[in-house]
């Protein structure tokens, strides 16, 4: 009889162990070949969801109308209609855009946003679509030339910026006063035309429109401290929308549409997606 119930025992916690390790093969099966329904989840909602900076001209920034524009906006708006869906434009922290996007609040961050080797490892971005410099802006009479003319200067930078990251890397950073980061850029050169600083530090495509736009008395030192590209930024597990968006811009810059929303915001065509 003891010994019928140590082999009943024996059986069962077998059984146990069995079933146990069933449930875990399948799980870890399905981990591995769980398919990518990132597109087919953008389609099924009839919207794609855009995070961004509301106060990043000319990429994306409200009008007077407060109503959200821009060259970004532009081609996003184009990319959801060849794609056959709506286009959602969700403003956020920049400085929680990574939280945004991985807590699915977000499908993408679309906004004038540089590349970097943080962003390649936390996103799957898209190829390049826009070169860009960062640059220093001080008003015209200041009499400041090149870096050196920083030194015991006081600068104005966006926070969570990769902008804020170059300068705070950088030999001028060493020389400079203080670097004070804000929200935006716009306080940031509001922060300049009212003598709270000497210098802002940002993207030359956000300068020389802004410059233009607001015919403000401000000049863009000839040197930069560093070159980049913007690019926009996926989860990395959604392979699927971020080529079917990369398809896209690929279709539109060969025939055109892309280099017409360029020469709207800014003159020609400077994208560079192929």
């Amino acid at each position: 009889m003891e010994e019928n119930m140590k082999l009943k025992k024996l059986i069962a916690g077998m059984l146990l162990v069995m079933m146990v390790a069933a449930v875990f093969t399948g799980c870890k099966k399905e981990e591995s070949t769980g398919e990518d329904n990132s597109l087919q989840k953008v389609k099924d909602a009839g919207k794609l969801v855009l995070g961004l900076d509301d106060s990043f001209p000319p990429m994306g920034f409200r009008n007077e109308d407060n109503k959200i524009v821009g060259f970004d906006i532009d081609v996003a708006t184009e990319v959801c209609k060849r794609m056959g869906v709506e286009l959602e434009l969700q403003p956020i922290d920049w400085n929680a855009k990574e939280m945004e996007l991985n807590s699915g609040n977000i499908d993408c961050i679309w906004n004038g946003m540089s590349i970097d080797a943080s962003r390649q490892e936390k996103m799957n971005l898209s190829e390049p679509y826009l070169r860009n410099e960062m640059i220093f802006v001080v008003a015209a009479d200041s009499g400041i030339e090149t870096f050196a003319d920083l030194a015991d200067k006081a600068v104005a930078v966006q926070n969570g910026s990769t902008a804020q990251t170059i300068l705070e890397n950088s030999d001028v950073y060493d020389t400079l006063k203080e670097a004070t980061s804000f929200d935006d850029n716009v306080t940031a050169f509001l922060t300049l035309e009212a003598g709270g600083c000497q210098a802002v530090f940002l993207d030359s495509v956000v300068a020389e429109y802004y410059i233009t736009e607001n015919d403000k008395d401000f000049v863009i030192l000839e040197e930069n401290l560093q070159e980049e590209e913007y690019a926009i930024g996926f989860r990395k597990a959604d392979q699927k929308l971020r080529d079917e968006v990369q398809k896209i811009l690929s279709e539109m810059k060969k025939d055109g549409t892309l280099g017409e929303i360029s020469a709207k915001w800014f003159g020609s065509d400077i994208t560079i997606v192929e």
